[in-house]
């Protein structure tokens, strides 16, 4: 979405062009994690030569841009140097500095040798080198993904491939078309109605999975640190190790290095033993005393280094598992020292202690952005230190919470205090001070941070020059809500009444203003469609803002100008604010609105505003296009009546089509009526004749539609309307009540427009949500507020096509269960002091999901003794209340209030009172509702199979919680450059210019990569779309490799079992059969479906397409039985959800008689073709190329039948000495398979004849310039391609490339 309206044009002409010579043939940036910059590259790479202590030189490949510093962490990384830490580089004798980039170190050219010189250790170099060795042991171990921890996170993609993708490996075997076993587990197959749990982690099958033990223990002596005697002999800190082999030594870092001392457990004695084994690197000295270790060690390193690297590289954001194995808890010294140390004082590579958080969130906000290079470094450097301050900010909350941090008003009651903890802020979600009294109190506390948070993201995008946000983090971690912000200099050391100098600390009593303020906000008040207006303060004075009056505005030490409290940057939702003598319009009143809601906070989102605008853009048009029409002009001659009145930045939006959520499918209006209304805003823009007559219709058009100037159309909203305690001047009057009818017409628009239109787009299946997750995104995206979930529930019911809604129905019915028990689990766990914590979390989750019918909570054993002593404590933090209120919750209860929460704020009526009710009524998973409730509270329990249905016995015990996350929400920062690029790529795809759309895509890859690192949500779709690009232009190795990435990255940073890494698994499988790796093909597909079965069930639109997928596979190796039940399967599923006389089902009956046909039952397959026919015969009439291939097919089945059956009467009727033919049967051939496959995964490759190029040719000329037509020429002599793709499920602007929806009629064969 583009905020600022003058963005994209300014981007067009910049960098459309340039990125065409420069580096597009680099090396591919995902291959090499040193973050090369791939932008402006000129000057090519080069290979230099590396001399290192004890091994073989080796050559390496360098660029120019890099710093010396990544050939040390390339070296850090390789197998052979990976054991060194503290060294340097030199080049002919002179030493290179870390910092410096290659190509400003004078000598350094191909071919130059770098000698690796160890250089002395001081305390800090050997802590960074034990916790570099304590890494390479653990490199393998997955435990730090499962604690969430270091921003590792779960991968599983190897364990189905069994290793690498690439042509060494599996190719050859599956070629000569060994048996392959091609029988799922039980579970996989259609119609099972077991959900196991423990396959979503699987296990290598081959390997023992026990990681290499290389040593016992590695710790931090108990001698530490060294007295000053032992100091002055250079002793920097002792450890202590047990080996494999039992033996217990103890080893002095020194500034030269480690050796073995002569210590003990309780004995201190320095002096080196004998041999001492000085070494530089800790592991060569363990490599002496230890067989076992250079043994395990050794082997440790190879796999490490065979792993693909996006299984190592951290994620931007830490991701949470809801699932663990049982782990054992090993000594690890790194670890332990973390815990208790603030790690902050060697791990950041920065002089100094603690960050200065706001200092650097805001200086890189102030990085120059003129041109691309400028852009991308500032882009980068605002990632950063988001994703950093993020993950502090989250250890923070957590500390916070579990009391391990002092209040800065540590004398007040537990709500009440705020925290300071690495130069962070950190309040709770309770309303201080009867702050938010008029506004729902706690409840409104509770939401005002989220609605802050999406006020600074909104701010942030716009990104005014000069004005500045807090870095805003919301972490809710049990039960407690938890903001963290950056820290405004100088705010703590004054009141907050002398501070602002803008805005209302008391919601609107007193207000102030501030003319810079005022021109700041200003800048913003067109993208954010704020309209600047005039309120009274409680000295009757008019004062002038352009925001919502509590939006505060600060300047700080630093002088720079702060807003904050940006909790009502949108206009509030009238729907939910029911306002004494105000009527809402009819469409609001039928659906039973206004309804009170828990607090006065709700807002419009910001998706609604735009949509809203849009829609009112496209009404103003048609309106003036009807006045001109109706005045007959006899010229068509209309002022520049645009540019007068507004500022010259509108004209772009006189030319923006809706967007994808506009109006054009509610309105019904063609791509015509689109075409007319830009053209005429072309016209009334271009003209300049004064025309009185055409600017009267202009004034009449933005009176109807409300717009704030007669002379143009521009909406905006006041965001303080019906807000409580706000008073507008009486001069006012006219313009507060067009403001307030233009919010009753939003909140019309909502329920008439945007609802219905969201309803539609899923009967259509142009959005596929898969769970509540991708139903929430779904919703927001349209901007429907999740608390109408009630109401689009209601409509699916209504919906004609409700049967095909049926996946929808369940998943909303789902989300509003799990949603409503998240809220009674919040307030539940706040009773809950920490020891009790598994205890309550696991009673929790029987009273919801178990069918046993009373389960006993465990209260912890000294529960009682801690009674008397606990009274007089004032000071506990937040989590310590004695309170054993939560273990006499009972299952029916617990329904009986989820009912009741499901009414009272979703406005449904739930027809349940136990959890088995519930399913029985809404055929749910318990499995499922156990992963959305996990996910959204941040619960993780253990991985075994848990018997939700046994009436004898509870599903969990306390042993089955195995920890508590934290829920986080935050800013994450785009790359705008970088996904312009994608954009234009994904355009030039849609127009067949498959060459040129790659190369675009490929250069958004390049900046995606520049500025996210190698990770990120935005880089996966940029593989996936590129991974289709080259299968459709035949290279399946590549689309391999960037498909293996796409599945890799989605694992790691959505999570293993997201949709979208669902979709991935199945992209990957068809790429996989298409280069005959067959039986990896398959276990992807099956890995999909027990992925799709756990998140959801059999019973959605997309699992016909796996099915298909699966069937047509099996068919291929000649599974004839299996294929017929996936395939059967699916044939049932797209009946149900496409109608049984869609295209879709006759592709379905198609595929299943090819099977039988195979199988020589020739009946069934004629009864399958047949229902075939005639679903294309109705459709699409006798002539359609469709029909007649399906007829053909036909009468090729029926000359089959009559062979067969003439054959078998010959052997009836001679008996043994029959004469018989020798019959044909068809084996499928691979290729047969992989055209229908393509077919059914929407890709099309259309052959074009001679003619056809021409017409193409003439079309594309006269859409596009000459060159680009020649261009296509070159290109068309190859096989062209188009693809009609299905929607996927996370329609996320960017997230999901959307190629090619239906071809143009001329390329549709």
């Amino acid at each position: 979405m583009l905020l600022n309206g003058d963005c994209p044009e300014r981007l067009k002409k910049d960098e459309v062009e340039p990125p065409r010579e420069n580096g597009l043939d680099e090396a591919e940036p995902g291959d090499e994690v040193t973050g090369q910059e791939v932008i402006v590259i000129q000057d090519t790479g080069f290979s230099v030569k590396i001399l290192a202590p004890g091994i073989d030189p080796f050559s390496l490949q360098v660029s120019p841009q890099e710093m010396v510093q990544e050939i040390h962490q390339v070296l850090m990384d390789r197998e052979d140097t990976c054991h060194r830490t503290c060294f340097s580089l030199h080049l002919d004798g002179n030493m290179l500095d870390h910092f410096s980039e290659l190509r400003s170190v004078e000598g350094l050219q191909e071919g130059s040798v770098l000698r690796v010189v160890e250089e002395p250790y001081t305390v800090r170099e050997a802590r960074i080198h034990v916790r570099h060795v304590r890494d390479l042991l653990k490199s393998l171990d997955p435990s730090d993904a499962f604690n969430g921890v270091d921003c590792n996170s779960l991968s599983f993609l190897s364990v189905f491939t069994d290793g690498d993708l690439g042509d060494s490996g599996k190719r050859k075997k599956s070629l000569e078309m060994d048996p392959i076993d091609c029988t799922p587990p039980e579970y996989i197959l259609p119609g099972s109605r077991e959900r196991p749990l423990c396959p979503l982690q699987p296990q290598p099958q081959n390997r023992d999975w026990k990681p290499l033990q290389c040593l016992k223990v590695l710790t931090m002596s108990g001698w530490n640190p060294p007295p000053g005697n032992r100091k002055m002999h250079g002793d920097l800190m002792y450890l202590f190790v047990i080996t494999a082999e039992d033996r217990q030594v103890s080893i002095t870092a020194s500034t030269r290095g480690f050796y073995l001392n002569q210590s003990t457990a309780y004995n201190f004695n320095p002096k080196p033993a004998s041999p001492r084994f000085l070494s530089h690197s800790l592991v060569e000295l363990l490599n002496q005393i230890s067989p076992t270790f250079k043994k395990n060690f050794a082997v440790l390193q190879k796999k490490r280094v065979q792993r693909h690297p996006f299984e190592r590289i951290a994620t931007p954001f830490q991701v949470y598992s809801w699932t663990a194995p049982q782990a054992e808890h090993a000594m690890d010294c790194v670890r332990a020292e973390d815990a208790y140390t603030s790690r902050l004082g060697y791990e950041e590579h920065i002089p100094g202690q603690t960050r200065d958080w706001n200092e650097e969130l805001q200086t890189t906000r102030e990085l120059p952005r003129k041109n691309l290079p400028e852009r991308l470094l500032r882009e980068r450097a605002i990632f950063k230190v988001h994703s950093d301050f993020t993950a502090a900010a989250t250890r923070g909350a957590m500390a916070v919470i579990d009391g391990n941090v002092m209040a800065i008003n540590p004398s007040e009651e537990t709500k009440m205090q705020m925290f300071i903890w690495n130069n962070i802020f950190f309040s709770l979600g309770f309303d201080v001070r009867d702050h938010y009294k008029d506004f729902g109190g706690d409840v409104a506390a509770y939401v005002a941070p989220t609605n802050d948070l999406n006020g600074v993201r909104t701010y942030n995008a716009v990104d005014v020059e000069g004005l500045y946000t807090l870095g805003t983090v919301v972490v809710d971690y049990r039960g407690y809500r938890v903001t963290a912000q950056s820290i405004i200099p100088g705010i703590l050391e004054r009141d907050q009444e002398q501070s602002v100098i803008y805005g209302s600390i008391d919601f609107g009593k007193t207000v102030v203003s501030h003319p810079r303020y005022l021109e700041l906000l200003e800048r913003t008040s067109r993208p954010l469609k704020i309209l600047r207006h005039r309120v009274l303060n409680d000295q009757e004075e008019e004062v002038e803002l352009c925001s919502s009056v509590e939006c505060k505005g600060i300047i700080g030490n630093d002088g720079r100008h702060y807003i904050l409290d940006l909790l009502r940057t949108f206009p509030p939702d009238l729907n939910f604010l029911p306002v004494p003598g105000e009527e809402l319009p009819e469409e609001c009143t039928r659906a039973g609105f206004p309804r009170a809601h828990r607090h006065k906070l709700c807002c419009l989102r910001q998706e609604l505003v735009d949509a809203f605008v849009e829609h009112r853009y496209l009404l103003f048009m048609k309106l003036a296009a009807l006045q001109l029409m109706q005045q007959k002009a006899s010229k068509m001659e209309t002022p520049a009546s645009l540019e007068n009145g507004a500022p010259p930045s509108l004209e772009p939006k006189a030319e923006v089509s809706p967007g994808p959520e506009g109006v054009g499918e509610e309105e019904g209006s063609s791509a015509s009526g689109l075409a007319k209304v830009k053209e005429l805003a072309e016209t009334i823009a271009s003209d300049d004749g004064a025309d009185p007559r055409s600017r009267e219709v202009i004034c009449n058009a933005c009176k109807a539609v409300g717009s704030i100037s007669t002379t143009a159309f521009d909406i905006r909203f006041n965001p303080d309307i019906f807000s409580p305690g706000v008073r507008f001047p009486e001069s006012c009057q006219e313009e507060v009540r067009d403001q307030k009818q233009l919010l009753k017409d939003a909140a019309a628009f909502l329920l008439s427009c945007q609802i219905p239109g969201l309803v539609k787009d899923c009967t259509d299946h142009a959005v596929l949500p898969m769970d509540g997750a991708t139903l929430a995104e779904v919703m927001r995206q349209r901007g429907i507020n999740m608390r109408y979930l009630g109401k689009v529930l209601d409509l699916v019911l209504r919906s004609p096509a409700r049967d095909q809604l049926d996946h929808i129905y369940k998943i909303g019915i789902g989300e509003l269960i799990t949603r409503s028990a998240k809220h009674i689990f919040k307030t539940y766990l706040q009773g809950v002091e920490l020891s009790g914590l598994s205890a309550a979390i696991s009673h929790f989750l029987n009273c919801f999901l178990s069918s046993y019918p009373n389960p006993v909570a465990h209260l912890p054993a000294d529960e009682l003794v801690s009674k008397k002593r606990n009274k007089r404590r004032k000071n506990r933090p937040p989590g310590a209340a004695d309170n054993t209120a939560w273990a006499v919750m009972t299952p029916q209860e617990l329904w009986k209030n989820i009912c009741q929460e499901a009414k009272n704020y979703f406005d449904f009526s739930l027809e349940c009172e136990t959890v088995d009710q519930a399913v029985e009524t809404y055929a749910l998973q318990k499995i499922t509702l156990l992963r959305e409730i996990a996910l959204k509270t941040g619960i993780q329990i253990l991985l075994k199979e848990y018997s939700f249905d046994s009436r004898h016995k509870p599903a969990f015990t306390e042993e089955d919680v195995l920890n508590i996350f934290p829920v986080v929400k935050h800013v994450s920062p785009k790359a705008s450059d970088a996904f312009h690029f994608f954009q234009s790529g994904q355009a030039k795809v849609q127009q067949g210019f498959l060459k040129e759309g790659c190369e675009l895509i490929n250069e958004a890859l390049n900046l995606f990569n520049n500025v996210y690192g190698a990770m990120h949500v935005e880089i996966c779709a940029c593989l996936r779309l590129l991974a289709r690009l080259h299968y459709i232009m035949g290279d399946y190795a590549e689309a391999l490799s960037n498909q293996q990435k796409a599945v890799l990255m989605s694992e790691r940073v959505m999570g293993i079992e997201h949709p979208n890494t669902i979709q991935e698994y199945m992209h990957l499988a068809l790429y996989c059969f298409a280069s005959s790796q067959l039986s990896t093909a398959l276990s992807l597909l099956y890995r999909a479906r027990y992925l799709m079965l756990l998140v959801f069930g059999e019973d959605h639109p997309e699992m016909a397409l796996l099915d298909n997928n699966i069937g047509l596979v099996l068919h291929g190796v000649m599974e004839y039985e299996l294929s017929l039940r996936f395939l059967e399967n699916a044939l049932a599923v797209s009946t149900k959800y496409h109608g049984p006389r869609s295209l879709k089902v006759a592709l379905s009956h198609h595929l299943v008689a090819r099977v039988y046909e195979s199988k020589a039952e020739f009946r069934s397959a004629l009864q399958h073709e047949k229902e075939g026919y005639t679903i294309y015969k109705t459709q699409l009439g006798e002539d359609h190329e469709k029909t007649k291939e399906s007829s053909e097919y036909l009468k090729c089945l029926t000359q089959q039948a009559v062979a067969l059956q003439r054959t078998m009467n010959e052997i009836y009727r001679n008996g043994s000495s029959a004469n018989i033919p020798p019959l044909k049967f068809t084996a499928p051939s691979m290729a047969s398979v992989l055209e229908q496959l393509n077919v059914i995964n929407g890709i099309l490759f259309i052959p074009l004849s001679q003619k056809d190029l021409e017409n193409l040719k003439a079309e594309v000329a006269r859409r596009h310039q000459l060159q680009e037509a020649s261009r296509s020429r070159d290109k068309a002599e190859e096989p062209m391609a188009t693809e009609s793709e299905p929607a996927g499920p996370l329609e996320e602007p960017g997230a999901q490339p959307q190629v090619v929806k239906d071809p143009s009629p001329s390329l549709q064969g």
